[in-house]
């Protein structure tokens, strides 16, 4: 432990960095402990406490600016792309973006102390086209109160985390392979939820060519835009006729849908999670005609099918 100590005093700069920009760019690695450690090097007098907050700031600001020029550059493809590497459900996007429209840029601050918002936020708001001045800022902020509020109870109780660390140094090394056994079983747990859960919903989808012909023939299923207002302004169109409803509604109103027509359920997660969610809570009260549509709106729009403008639709 000894060893690792003075490792830490040498390179605790380059650690510190290190861990917070790969806790910012998604990759499963705590970065608190480490914000605690540079807190309590800073205590003892071995590094500078505003260098080291200055170096968590910047890493923070770095990952998550990456994030947002993707986001703002490659758009909702981004965001799918962080709920594949999540430890999370894919509904991390939808929770996000509900977060995002009742608190705006400020989300930019809160959402760094909230797991499972910090990464997909910055990118939502280069998707929904927050100027970089005001990205800056308030990510800026979020960023110096995270770092700071990690970094300084290290710092005022460096005499009580050095007793800490001398007692874990009791443990030698098999502490730490406690600690990692202990990641490693966290981390495995997070993916077989995740794929029980895909595995959950991957009931019947209606592609948009069956949906086309279905439309062409005659019938008239009841289509379910279940976007969020968000998604909505990103992506303006819908497939004609689709009635806009939000998650919440759909629960609360699932009396109302029609037992004897098809219906048809779109979104904008990755692997159609929320319409796939919906359509089984409509298929355990009884609607049993009921698909998501494979790929969205977003597939529909590929294939050069007819849409409704935003301001026609009845929502």
């Amino acid at each position: 432990m000894d060893d690792v100590t003075q490792f830490l005093i040498r390179h605790g700069g380059l650690v510190l960095f290190a861990a917070v920009l790969a806790e910012q760019v998604g990759l499963p690695i705590p970065a608190v402990p480490v914000l605690l450690a540079a807190g309590a090097l800073a205590g003892a007098g071995k590094m500078n406490l505003a260098f080291a907050v200055v170096l968590g700031m910047t890493a923070c600001l770095l990952g998550d600016f990456l994030w947002y020029y993707l986001g703002r550059h490659r758009g909702s493809q981004v965001l799918k792309v962080l709920c594949r590497i999540s430890l999370e459900p894919d509904s991390c996007v939808r929770r996000t973006e509900t977060f995002f429209v009742r608190h705006g840029t400020r989300s930019l601050v809160l959402a760094k102390f909230i797991p499972g918002l910090s990464t997909v936020t910055p990118a939502l708001a280069g998707l929904f086209k927050v100027s970089v001045g005001r990205f800056l800022l308030y990510n800026g902020l979020g960023a110096l109160l995270w770092t700071a509020a990690f970094i300084a109870p290290g710092y005022l109780f460096s005499d009580q985390l050095e007793w800490v660390a001398a007692q874990a140094a009791s443990f030698g090394s098999s502490l730490v392979v406690l600690i990692v056994g202990v990641l490693a079983l966290y981390i495995a747990y997070k993916y077989v939820h995740r794929q029980l859960l895909l595995r959950e919903l991957r009931i019947a989808r209606i592609t948009p060519d069956e949906l086309k012909h279905l439309l062409d023939a005659g019938h008239e299923p009841v289509i379910v835009d279940l976007r969020q207002p968000l998604d909505r302004q990103a992506n303006p169109y819908s497939v004609p006729g689709a009635l806009w409803m939000a998650v919440e509604d759909l629960e609360r109103r699932h009396h109302e849908i029609p037992r004897d027509r098809d219906v048809i359920l779109y979104c904008a997660c990755p692997n159609e999670v929320t319409a796939a969610r919906m359509a089984l809570l409509l298929k355990k009260n009884g609607i049993t005609r009921v698909r998501p549509l494979a790929g969205g709106v977003e597939a529909w729009r590929a294939r050069n099918f007819p849409v409704d403008e935003l301001g026609e639709l009845v929502g």
